[in-house]
């Protein structure tokens, strides 16, 4: 069972890291019909870590048969999106740099696999790796994020 929750010497309850990335997804998700309007589903997600999948759908498919880059692109920026704003800190994008690398296929599920390189302060590096059914490289992201103010839930410094 998950431990939502630890208790201090001072017997306050703590939201563990864990717990706090989980609400700013479910709250990011809850709010996202660009995400959820594309088919993506959200597998899983921890502190500047995050695992999207969509299916790449008919409609999705440019003049060559094949995944349109922009659909693909927008697999990799959720995913990035979930994994910087696993903190509770409001975080969007600064810039983004995308390599295709083979092809995305109709009717394959993508995966993107968003992972936390560097964050200090408020900025943010990550690496997200988009692949298909069959393991191979689809895509390459770099992201990188900018925290500003505000938070995704309301969260008082006892949670």
């Amino acid at each position: 069972m998950l431990q939502k929750f630890v208790k201090y010497k001072n017997m306050k309850h703590i939201m563990t890291p864990q717990a706090r990335a989980e609400r700013c997804a479910e709250t990011m998700i809850a709010n996202d019909p660009a995400s959820r309007g594309l088919g993506m589903v959200l597998q899983n997600v921890s502190p500047g870590h995050a695992v999207m999948t969509m299916a790449v759908r008919p409609d999705m498919v440019n003049g060559h048969g094949v995944a349109h880059g922009g659909f693909i692109f927008s697999l990799a920026d959720s995913a990035f999106a979930f994994a910087c704003n696993s903190y509770n800190q409001v975080t969007l994008a600064q810039q983004n740099q995308i390599t295709y690398v083979t092809p995305g296929r109709e009717n394959e599920i993508l995966t993107a696999t968003a992972s936390e390189t560097s964050r200090s302060g408020r900025s943010g590096v990550y690496d997200i790796t988009v692949t298909g059914e069959d393991g191979r490289i689809v895509a390459l992201m770099r992201g990188l994020s900018r925290t500003i103010k505000g938070q995704t839930f309301p969260e008082s410094p006892e949670e």
